[in-house]
């Protein structure tokens, strides 16, 4: 079973981090943009909740359909069936630089061409594109921190002016 785990360290809040990783509009903002995340029914991130992700491939459109395994405040697995079948963890550890988001993507793929043809062509591009969105996650977190933060401080002016 074929195993992509990388993570990266965030100037925000676990608070913030798992808000990019479970709200459908800043999730789109990270996602790379030929991937379509949609909800089945409303977007919901509790436990059996669905959504279908779906590549942006002309003609095919490959789509993965997606169910909420495990959600805890800084935790969500989301299991998903479809080209692959396996499980996606998103995991936000706080630390006193801000929080460690640990992503890891296991995964089999049934169909036996369909494999050959990710292990020959895809997987490495895969891999890197995984890299490439929590790089783009750190930057959308971190500027949803910094814009709470900014709210806090404009807040504390407003009921306390000097």
């Amino acid at each position: 079973m074929p195993i992509f785990e990388q993570s990266i360290q965030i100037k925000a809040s676990a608070v913030a981090v798992d808000k990019c990783i479970t709200d459908i509009e800043l999730m789109q903002r990270w996602l790379n943009p030929m991937l379509k995340c949609e909800p089945i029914g409303a977007w919901r991130t509790s436990v059996g909740s669905t959504s279908r992700f779906t590549i942006q491939i002309p003609v095919i459109k490959p789509t993965l359909k997606n169910v909420v395994l495990v959600r805890e405040p800084g935790l969500i697995i989301w299991g998903f069936d479809g080209f692959f079948k396996g499980s996606d963890r998103w995991e936000c550890q706080p630390n006193d630089r801000g929080t460690l988001l640990l992503n890891r993507f296991e995964f089999t793929i049934p169909n036996q061409l369909v494999a050959w043809g990710f292990d020959r062509f895809a997987a490495t591009w895969t891999k890197a594109d995984m890299e490439a969105q929590l790089r783009r996650l750190k930057r959308v977190a971190e500027a949803v921190h910094q814009s709470f933060d900014d709210w806090l401080v404009m807040s504390e002016n407003k009921l306390c002016p000097n």
